[in-house]
Parts: C-alpha cells; sequence; structure tokens
C-alpha cells in the first residue's frame, strides 16, 4: 500500500484521487531529482487545475528554476507566459 497524498495533516482533502503507489509516475522521476521533496508534484498541481499545456509549461519551470536550471528556467516560463498572452483574447 502506498501513501495517501490526497489527504493533508489535517486529514482534509488536498487532492481527491491522488494516491502515490511507488509504483506511480510520481514515483519515477526520469533525469535528475528537481521534482522531488516538494509537497505536490507539479504535474499533479497543473493537472487538479486544469492547466493548458502552455499555463501548465509556466509553473513547471517556476517551480523548478532554483533546484535545475536557474535563469534559464525562468526565461523558458518567460517564453511560455509571452505565448499565452499572445494567444489569449483581450
Amino acid at each position: 500500500m502506498g501513501i495517501d497524498h490526497s489527504k493533508d495533516e489535517c486529514g482534509s482533502d488536498r487532492l481527491p484521487g491522488l494516491v502515490d503507489r511507488g509504483t506511480s509516475a510520481n514515483g519515477m522521476q526520469v533525469g535528475g531529482d528537481h521534482y522531488k521533496g516538494g509537497e505536490i508534484q507539479p504535474w499533479d498541481f497543473i493537472v487538479s487545475q486544469g492547466m493548458d499545456f502552455l499555463t501548465g509549461n509556466c509553473v513547471k519551470y517556476l517551480s523548478r528554476y532554483r533546484k535545475k536550471g536557474g535563469r534559464q528556467d525562468l526565461l523558458k516560463a518567460k517564453h511560455y507566459l509571452e505565448k499565452l498572452i499572445e494567444v489569449t483574447p483581450e
């Protein structure tokens, strides 16, 4: 049985249906550990909020820049944000 991450310390729903079974994608990060150790994996947050590709990539790069890509990840997030602004109607 895996760790149930769908409840916080007080037993309240955090992300309904999210369970890390150890063999899930959350337990098998490929290429580094820059997403490990946080309260929630960025992709779980992105999915739970129903974000589109461009918004999700902004979140991804902003959440990892301190542990992985530094300024380059901030520039990537900015690039995705610029595209999102470009395609979003006023």
